[in-house]
């Protein structure tokens, strides 16, 4: 079974900047693919950033403002948001994939509980 507990949310005003971290725990072996997604208050969960081994693909409105990186021996992601803005006030949720590596892994999606991002205008 496989948990997520991201951290690293907050208030910041617009410009601002944060980054969130998000620790896998409960598996034996390293995961090669961790997402990062958000969702707005009455708006569906969009996808923000994968990784997927050395391979990082971002949305859109994130590209240029929105880093994200892994260290994968400790099955820990993080999200460098720089040039923050009201649009991006959502819950960030971390995300593990179904997915097999050499023969380990797992057929589930597994969801951190998310943390709260707010930006001020």
């Amino acid at each position: 079974q496989v948990q997520l507990v991201e951290s690293g949310g907050g208030l910041v005003q617009a410009g601002g900047s944060l980054r969130l971290s998000c620790v896998a725990s409960g598996i034996s072996f390293t995961l090669n693919t961790m997402t990062w997604y958000r969702q707005a208050p009455g708006k569906q969960r969009e996808l923000v950033a994968r990784i997927s081994g050395t391979d990082i693909v971002y949305a859109d409105f994130v590209k240029g403002r929105f880093a994200a990186s892994g260290d994968s021996a400790k099955n820990t992601v993080w999200l460098q948001m720089n040039n923050l803005k009201p649009e991006d006030t959502a819950i960030y949720y971390c995300n593990a994939p179904p997915q097999w590596t050499n023969g380990r892994g797992f057929n589930k999606n597994y969801w951190g509980q998310g943390t709260q991002v707010t930006v001020s205008s």
